[in-house]
């Protein structure tokens, strides 16, 4: 009796894989045959599941942004308040800083490969930043898509800061002060928010 593969599952398995391989070797440099030898599969199954290596490329950042979030879900889980779900970002994004600059460096590597015409904010890319942001709402629950937006910049913009080697910089610190400073934007937020009804009824 031929053995059943699961298509899908098998798909998501390589693209998993994948991630040393760029880490390694850059998207710019690794051929197809190279990523095909690195996940001991032959380059005929590999070009079965994805046509060339471009396309690999953006199914493997859908993928591991789905993990991601899996991983970062199951870090917040229990926490109730904000503060306590930002101080669980700042442990996750710490625990797994080498990651998340290894990322950093991947991305940067296949945007300097791309025609510079074509916008990051555009396809799988889009799709990416757009469950990000609504992931990030959905756990935090905050509705303003500004505010997840700027989160999210903000986590980019401290990997940045580690990658380039700024030892100041700590993720556990930076999620606790953040905490701080937007429990006292949204109470201000709420309180204006009042006085404008109370003046509307006044009316």
């Amino acid at each position: 009796m031929p053995k059943i593969v699961d298509h899908e599952l098998y798909r998501k398995k390589l693209l998993g894989k994948c991630f040393n391989l760029f880490a390694q070797k850059s998207y710019g440099s690794i051929t197809m045959r190279q990523i095909a030898q690195g996940l001991g599969v032959s380059t005929g199954t590999l070009y079965h599941y994805f046509p060339n290596k471009k396309t690999l490329f953006k199914q493997f950042v859908e993928e591991i942004n789905q993990q991601e979030m899996l991983m970062a879900m199951a870090e917040l889980e229990g926490m109730q308040t904000l503060q306590e779900k930002l101080e669980a970002v700042g442990r996750y994004l710490s625990k797994n800083e080498d990651y998340f600059i290894k990322l950093t460096y991947i991305l940067v590597d296949f945007r300097q490969h791309q025609d510079s015409k074509e916008p990051w904010g555009s396809g799988v890319f889009k799709r990416v930043d757009d469950q990000s942001r609504q992931a990030l709402k959905d756990v935090l629950g905050i509705q303003d898509p500004a505010l997840a937006s700027f989160i999210l910049g903000l986590i980019d913009g401290l990997i940045l800061e580690r990658l380039w080697g700024n030892e100041n910089i700590n993720f556990c610190e930076q999620f606790a002060l953040l905490g701080k400073m937007l429990m006292a934007y949204l109470t201000n937020q709420e309180t204006n928010c009042k006085s404008y009804s109370r003046n509307e009824q006044l009316l």
